[in-house]
């Protein structure tokens, strides 16, 4: 999710059969699809009076936010990155995938073609690290491992609330790798560097130790995680672009914030269930997945969708309304969350619907505040 992910050496390979912009659009509007129906099925899940085509869609929220949205927009981005087209397969398989899980195919079936999607970005992963070996790409292969772990999981039977701790490591370690490819302007000591790695090593170790020793392991993870945030948002050249204006003041907001929200789930998630009056683990898992995963959406794309659709997005102070809309109503979920207060987890839940409606709202005119710019 970030505009390094397009590196030089591979900008170059792009054009020579890579696949034209256009045919990629279909994949992006897949992706988004999966977001609104799982935006849907979680509102459903809260309470709200929605119509379902199906009830059993109610299980598919998480499934769909994971791999059907980001996984099949992540694929799509590194597809681009790679410019070739074996690559597009992967968010074509994630893409379908939801398709058959939405149409009731069974469930082995989407699940399967979700695994061999996350087995392909997984691949081109690799091949990026074989070419180029550094801390930025082992992370980023790590978490596309994580990825295909958890959808192996589930497609063997693994219940998704066993296999969502790898779908979160999915993401925060694809947005950790490319937030330290662009630490490379302002590159970390070498013993920072080490720290590191040692910080991922362990965080990996933890996951896999959840399988025995989930309610220790977690803890732990957390600690780690803490750690891992600190280091990231002392060397995030947000720090400095921060201080600019415009676009990159936008960016660099939406980061910081979003490294505010995975400090929080962490935190969070140090505190026995007891000390809750509410579902810690809902504010756990929505600080991380729209606290900070979405925060780093938001800041990304207006970098990201000129890259991979060739729309430019012109920039309007009118981003940093779904921005605060998504905090102040995540907030609110979280406080609610641990009060006990379920009409108000509705409520927020409703709100933080709307805030990526508005996101969606904001960018398309964006976009099309871009092509009237062109046109001039």
């Amino acid at each position: 999710m970030s505009a390094a992910s397009v590196r030089p050496g591979e900008r170059a390979a792009a054009g020579r059969g890579d696949l034209s912009p256009p045919l990629r659009l279909p994949l992006l509007a897949l992706g988004f699809a999966s977001l609104l129906l799982g935006v849907w099925a979680g509102l459903v899940r809260l309470g709200w009076a929605f119509p379902l085509p199906r009830a059993d869609l109610l299980l598919l929220h998480g499934p769909l936010m994971a791999s059907g949205f980001f996984g099949t927009v992540i694929g799509l981005e590194r597809a681009v990155a790679a410019g070739r087209r074996p690559a597009y397969l992967g968010p074509a398989a994630t893409a379908l995938g939801a398709v058959l899980l939405v149409a009731g195919a069974p469930a082995p079936v989407g699940i399967g073609a979700m695994a061999l999607g996350s087995g392909v970005l997984a691949l081109t992963t690799a091949g990026v690290w074989r070419r180029q070996r550094t801390l930025f790409n082992a992370t980023l292969l790590a978490g596309a491992l994580c990825w295909l772990t958890g959808n192996v999981l589930w497609l063997t039977g693994e219940a998704v609330a066993g296999v969502v701790p790898w779908w979160a490591a999915f993401l925060v370690l694809t947005i950790a790798g490319e937030r330290l490819e662009l630490s490379r302007l302002l590159p970390p000591a070498p013993a920072a560097q080490r720290l590191f790695g040692a910080g991922l090593l362990l965080f990996l170790a933890l996951l896999v130790l959840g399988a025995w020793i989930p309610e220790t392991a977690a803890r732990l993870q957390a600690l780690v995680l803490l750690a891992l945030t600190a280091w990231l948002v002392r060397y995030d050249i947000a720090r400095r672009t921060v201080r600019q204006a415009g676009l990159t003041r936008y960016i660099a907001v939406a980061l910081l914030s979003a490294y505010g929200w995975l400090a929080v789930s962490a935190l969070l998630g140090l505190l026995p269930p007891g000390m809750a009056g509410g579902s810690l683990r809902d504010a756990v898992l929505h600080t991380l997945f729209l606290g900070f995963v979405f925060s780093m959406v938001f800041g990304h794309a207006p970098v990201i969708l000129p890259a991979v659709t060739r729309f430019a997005v012109d920039y309007h102070p009118v981003f940093y309304l779904h921005l605060l809309l998504l905090h102040a109503s995540l907030a609110l979920r979280v406080a609610a969350d641990l009060g006990g207060w379920t009409g108000t987890v509705r409520l927020a839940g409703l709100l933080n619907g709307l805030a990526l409606l508005l996101f969606m709202a904001n960018t398309i005119a964006g976009v099309r505040r871009g092509r009237r710019r062109r046109r001039a």
